[in-house]
This record gives C-alpha cells, sequence and structure tokens, in this order.
C-alpha cells in the first residue's frame, strides 16, 4: 500500500500519520491523462505520480506491463487494485472517494447523461483531435489536413450546441464530463483553435479553468503536448 506522510502540530507536540495515496502513471501531454489527474485533484486524493515517456516507449517496460496488459496511460494502482482509461478512473474514483462530491450524479438519467458527455469526448472530441495531432507528433505529416480541422471544428459545434443555455455539460454542477471535455479542449487551445468562435463553449471552458482543482498543472500538460508538435511542424494547426 502507497502511505503518504502527514505531519500536524497538536497540544505542542507533532503528531506523524500516514494516510494512503493512489498511483497514477500518467503522461503530461496526454488529455486523457491530466483528465484522470485533475479528477484526483477536485476529488483532494492523495496521488503519486510516476511520469511514463511514452515516446521513448517507457509503457513497454516489463514491470508495467504486468500491471496493464494493454500499455497506456492513465493507469492506477490503488492499494493493488489497477485499473486503465480515464473514463473508467475518473467514475471509479468518484465512487470510492467522491460520492458526496456531485461529480458523478447518483441520479440514473442524470448518471446516464454524464455517461453520454465522457463517451462524447472519447470518441468525437478528443478522437479527432488526436486524429488531427498525432501525426505531427511523429513527424509524419507536413501539411494540415483540411478535412481533419473540420472533422474537429464540427466537434466544437456540436459542444457548442450542448452547452446551449447551460452553465455545465449536465445539471447545475461540475461533473466529471466537464472535466475530460476540458483537457481535450486545452490540447485544441494550445494548437491554435479559437474558441471565441463558439458563444457557449468560451465562457464554459473559463469556467472550468476556475473550477477544477489543478486546472494549471494541465495547462502545463497542454504545453508539453504543443511542444511535442512544434518539433516537427512550427506553425499553429489552426492558424
Amino acid at each position: 500500500m502507497l502511505l503518504t506522510t502527514y505531519k500536524i502540530r497538536k497540544n505542542h507536540q507533532y503528531l506523524i500519520f500516514k494516510m494512503p495515496s493512489v498511483l497514477l502513471y500518467h503522461f503530461p501531454p496526454s488529455a486523457p491523462s491530466r483528465f484522470a489527474l485533475m479528477t484526483m485533484r477536485t476529488l483532494g486524493i492523495d496521488v503519486e505520480i510516476k511520469n511514463l515517456n511514452l515516446l521513448q516507449k517507457e509503457q513497454f517496460n516489463e514491470e508495467f506491463l504486468k500491471i496493464n496488459p494493454q500499455h497506456c496511460v492513465p493507469t492506477i494502482d490503488d492499494d493493488g487494485f489497477y485499473l486503465w482509461d480515464s473514463h473508467a478512473i475518473a467514475t471509479y474514483l468518484v465512487g470510492k472517494y467522491g460520492q458526496d462530491s456531485g461529480l458523478y450524479s447518483e441520479d440514473l438519467k442524470e448518471r446516464a447523461k454524464v455517461d453520454s458527455m465522457l463517451y462524447f469526448e472519447a470518441t468525437v472530441l478528443f478522437a479527432r483531435l488526436r486524429a488531427l495531432c498525432v501525426p505531427f507528433i511523429f513527424g509524419s505529416a507536413s501539411s494540415v489536413p483540411e478535412d481533419l480541422k473540420l472533422n474537429v471544428k464540427d466537434a466544437f459545434n456540436t459542444l457548442n450546441t450542448l452547452l446551449n443555455g447551460k452553465t455545465w455539460l449536465v445539471g447545475e454542477r461540475l461533473t466529471v464530463a466537464d472535466i475530460a471535455n476540458a483537457a481535450a479542449v486545452s490540447n485544441a487551445v494550445v494548437v491554435g483553435y479559437n474558441l471565441s468562435q463558439h458563444p457557449n463553449v468560451d465562457p464554459w471552458y473559463k469556467r472550468c479553468q476556475t473550477s477544477i482543482k489543478g486546472f494549471e498543472e494541465n495547462l502545463k500538460g497542454a504545453d508539453d503536448f504543443v511542444a511535442l508538435i512544434k518539433k516537427n511542424y512550427s506553425a499553429p494547426l489552426f492558424p
């Protein structure tokens, strides 16, 4: 079991105690990995971070493959319970550590709406951003395909419609759906995507920045993401 040591002062004495922490295998440029981390920060979970450099293929280390044969991040180790996929991780952590947080509703219909928005992020918004950006990270692209740019814009148009008349994606409070989508949006912003063309997305994203704990940490990871692209392609993907 991973333990975090705390020292507090009480009655002129220092008391030392240890609390369990969750180990996160993390790659900062990855939006899904940052989604998992921001969920942990927002829940106030003690987290130990172990960075894996995917470009150096550290995810194929024998030790990590024993934990996760799918060799992907994020992955968590919660006292010997191993789990991967950011969406599975986020909902698990809320269920174990944050049932009263409101991040993942206990109401069946509202939870289904949250799930729907998690799937939108995974299969539409993030998937389209990844299709556009990954070829530049690995140096196989020399120009920005217009069809892939249009796919990303279409995803943002949908997100804008989904936010019509809303403060948050589901219900009246922040949920893991907002955290997941905000992580993906932050990667779009650093590669030059202009949110001001979407009157609902822009203010929502600003609310996310002030409401999600660890968002500055997320932005640093987004900067790491665009730095990988700029090694092979210096111009913005959305000039």
